[in-house]
Order: C-alpha cells, then sequence, then structure tokens
C-alpha cells in the first residue's frame, strides 16, 4: 500500500479536494442534486419540527407550572409573606378558601389584592400567623 492514497481521507477532506480541483482548473462545481434540503417539502418539515417541539418540550412544561401555580394559591394562608406580580411584598393577612381575594399587609398598608396576582410565596411570618 502507498503512502499518500486518499483511503485514510474524511468525506470533508474529499469534498474540498474536489472543489479545489475544480475551482484551479477553471472547471464549473457541479449543481447540487435537486430536492435536497432547500427541496419544495422543507418548509412543512420545518413546521412540523417546531409543533413537535411544541408538544414534547414547551406544553408539558407550562402544564406543570401552571398547576405548581394553582396549588401554591390554594395553599395561601394567614402569616405567608408573598409577593406579588406588581413587586409588592406583604403578610397575608387573611385569605378565606373558595375566595378570589385576599387581604395583604405591607409596612402600614392593607391592600385587597386577587390571589393569582401571587407570584411567589417567600416564607411565614410567625407572629402573624399566631395572632387571629
Amino acid at each position: 500500500m502507498e503512502t499518500g492514497t486518499t483511503d485514510n481521507l474524511t468525506i470533508a477532506d474529499r469534498l474540498m479536494a474536489y472543489t479545489m480541483t475544480h475551482t484551479l482548473f477553471g472547471q464549473e462545481t457541479p449543481a447540487p442534486p435537486p430536492g435536497g434540503i432547500a427541496g419544495p417539502m422543507f418548509p412543512f418539515f420545518l413546521i412540523g419540527l417546531m409543533l413537535l417541539f411544541w408538544v414534547v418540550v414547551i406544553l408539558p412544561m407550562s402544564r406543570r407550572q401552571k398547576k405548581e401555580q394553582e396549588q401554591m394559591l390554594a395553599t395561601l394562608k394567614r402569616g405567608a409573606k408573598v409577593l406579588t406580580s406588581g413587586g409588592i411584598v406583604g403578610t397575608v393577612v387573611s385569605a378565606k378558601d373558595g375566595e378570589d381575594e385576599i387581604v395583604i399587609r405591607s409596612e402600614d398598608t392593607r391592600l385587597r389584592i386577587k390571589r393569582n396576582v401571587v407570584v411567589q410565596v417567600i416564607g411565614t411570618d410567625e407572629a402573624e400567623a399566631a395572632a387571629k
């Protein structure tokens, strides 16, 4: 076996050598075969991939987040420190099951807010939970 044969070359090396040969000797590079990646079905393939990604990744993630949010809102109790979507940090003063509104205290202010405005439960205020 002689050294310098093309048996050891990778496909990329062979393609580069082929292209350079055609460029150096002034020959035109052959056109790619029709129906490659830019074929007429490519947009449908791309839409199918995006749909598959949405069904496999995004849909289950959003369902899980929604379920966790509903569970957090259902377990809100007096004394819980919460963060609202408006950036207000307060302590729950009253939260009745079945009602859509809760009352929170932030510093010297009491606010009546919707339950779905609560973004995160930060912790509990033991003094508020004990006082009734």
